[in-house]
């Protein structure tokens, strides 16, 4: 028998795997479309199953990571990267499924997906922040071309504006870094966690590492970019960047600035927190307005990041398992329903909510679907949105007293523009689009998504008591 792969190797796998299969998937898909689309899903299954074993080697062995003495090639692995390591693995199954149809060069469609897979697991799984930051930054290349060539009628504004944001954040983010390693003469993750900053120039990277990520996230008032890249988007990119991009700001905060900069993630707790009620009262509040169904839920998007961003800004060890499992929860929702009303669009030609009524009649598999989805979105106990937000909510009215309550009718707008959606999609008269019920690939990932949100909902244990040793490294009040 050989020797057993090293955690090095084995977690640099689960990077240049998808990377293989994004340049396999190109260089197939100039001579035949099928073919690219099976190699493009074989290698998002095979990032299933490394991320599954990866998991449980990390349960069982305790396997954490190791890096290339004298590179910044430096990768860890525990319980609060991996699952979001896994939930990227899962919705680039979804991604890869969502695009199947794909017609426009899908070998290059396929690809890029791909390798925002494989850039976007690097972000959670560096513990270098030279890597950090790169892995950071090219996530936006993909997404800006998804975006960009394969988008609606606005995709070039769209994918504008979502690569400037982003892109302006990332700069302060940059700058947080470098006074990060200067102060602390690291550039591991962990070392410079244990020298510490001074306390005079903790606000100072705290601050700016954090709008780097809280732009990411998104929080009001940086939030506009967000509703026209959902709209503007294709199904499959809705379904990343709804699931795992907009996590990659809060991962951020959790993973680098807080513990960086504890005495100044306390002090910034408040403004965090205002933020996050913003986020959910606002989001909230511009969903029910809305009459694009892609923009609903794109702005419920906003709100139910709020409650991570009040769960961070709280900071207490069971508020930050809070925020996990509601980024967790939203990666699975949200991906859920962009895929959707993704194809419930590509469908009908028209995203309009006037335009459908009686899907759950017309098509008994997408109304079932549907009626889960937001029914997770209100926060229905046994399902995945409860446990997270109801949380929140509770460890902000310890700590906030009746503030909480901002919170709490964030949860009630919630189920009213979910409900007030359902009633007018999937029941009620027959609307004048045409629909049609779900079926392969999608119908296998809608049935995949919806285990996850049930089983979450049921039993968050299971991620809680994965995070939990971590988080209680990170600090807390």
């Amino acid at each position: 028998m050989g020797e057993p792969m090293s955690p090095q190797t084995l977690l640099s796998t689960l990077i240049a795997w998808p990377v293989l299969g994004a340049v396999v998937t190109w260089v197939f898909g100039r001579a035949s479309h099928d073919t690219a689309r099976r190699v493009a899903l074989v290698a998002a299954l095979g990032q299933v199953l490394l991320s599954a074993g990866v998991t449980f080697a990390y349960v069982t062995t305790g396997l954490t990571g190791k890096g290339i003495p004298g590179s910044f090639w430096f990768l860890v692995a525990d319980g609060l990267s991996l699952p979001f390591v896994c939930l990227t693995a899962v919705l680039g199954v979804v991604a890869v499924c969502a695009s199947w149809n794909v017609e426009e060069s899908p070998g290059a469609h396929l690809g890029l997906l791909l390798l925002l897979v494989a850039m976007v697991t690097g972000v959670f799984l560096a513990g270098d922040l030279v890597l950090f930051y790169v892995f950071w930054e090219a996530v936006l290349v993909p997404m800006y071309f998804l975006i960009g060539v394969w988008g609606h009628e606005n995709r070039k504004h769209a994918a504008a504006k979502f690569f400037v944001y982003t892109f302006a954040g990332s700069a302060f983010m940059l700058l947080g870094i470098l006074f990060a390693v200067y102060a602390t003469r690291q550039v591991r993750i962990d070392l410079a966690l244990a020298v510490g900053l001074r306390p005079a120039l903790e606000p100072v990277v705290f601050w700016l590492l954090a709008i780097g990520m809280l732009v990411k996230i998104p929080v009001v008032p940086f939030h506009t970019w967000l509703p026209d890249a959902h709209t503007e988007a294709p199904t499959a990119g809705s379904v990343l960047l709804a699931g795992v991009l907009l996590k990659m700001g809060g991962y951020g905060l959790l993973r680098l600035a807080v513990p960086i900069a504890p005495h100044a993630a306390a002090q910034a707790g408040p403004v965090l927190m205002g933020l996050g009620i913003a986020g959910i009262v606002y989001g909230s509040l511009m969903a029910l307005a809305q009459s694009d169904l892609k923009r609903l839920v794109a702005y419920s998007s906003v709100a139910h990041m709020g409650f991570v961003t009040l769960a961070i800004g709280v900071g207490t060890p069971l508020a930050r398992a809070a925020a996990v499992l509601g980024m967790v929860s939203h990666g699975l929702v949200s991906a859920l329903l962009f895929l959707l009303v993704g194809t419930l669009g590509e469908a009908a030609g028209t995203r309009d909510v006037d335009s459908f009524g009686g899907v759950a009649t017309r098509a008994p598999r997408m109304g079932a679907a549907l009626t889960l989805a937001f029914l997770a979105s209100a926060g229905l106990p046994a399902l995945s949105g409860f446990p997270g937000e109801a949380l929140a909510v509770l460890e902000t009215f310890g700590r906030a007293g009746w503030w909480a309550a901002f919170a709490a009718l964030g949860v009630v707008l919630s189920a009213a523009y979910g409900t007030w959606t359902l009633r007018r999609v999937a029941f009620g008269p027959s609307g004048t689009a045409a629909v049609e019920d779900l079926g392969g690939g999608i119908a296998v990932s809608a049935a995949l998504l919806c285990v996850g949100i049930v089983a979450l909902g049921v039993w968050p244990q299971v991620l809680v008591g994965l995070v939990e040793p971590v988080l209680a490294t990170l600090g807390g009040r």
